[in-house]
């Protein structure tokens, strides 16, 4: 027992030892503001090219005064290992987080039937 304790620190210590000679990677912009209404944004640029972007405010997101939330869009691209930028714009809200990219998989279409069921469903007040 006192071997696979003794076996599990040492592989905790490697696991933690500096991954080669790794150098932090520069900032090149920055800006942030916050305001006092609740509404805020920010960017930044790192040197290899990273972008990210946000901006949010403050929205009545329910029937009752007090449902008050953030809601924030926003968008961050970077650079893969194999060269291609990818860019995600995303949407935060009562409607949920929505992600959209030319990268992410999309769903198929919704078959027709589908479509004329919830119409019908809708038009009939049940939906």
């Amino acid at each position: 027992m006192k071997y696979i304790i003794a076996l599990a620190f040492l592989a905790a210590v490697a696991l933690a030892a500096p991954q080669g000679d790794k150098k932090p990677i520069e900032i090149v912009s920055s800006n942030s503001e916050m305001n006092a209404d609740g509404s805020y944004s920010f960017d930044f640029e790192s040197a290899d090219g990273t972008k990210v972007s946000e901006s949010g405010s403050q929205k009545q997101v329910g029937p009752k005064p007090e449902d008050i939330g953030t809601v924030s869009k926003g968008s961050y691209s970077y650079t893969s290992p194999d060269g291609v930028v990818i860019t995600v714009n995303w949407t935060a809200d009562e409607n949920g987080f929505q992600a959209t990219g030319d990268h992410l998989p999309t769903p198929p279409p919704m078959p027709e039937h589908v479509v004329k069921m919830l119409a019908d469903l809708k038009a009939a007040g049940l939906l």
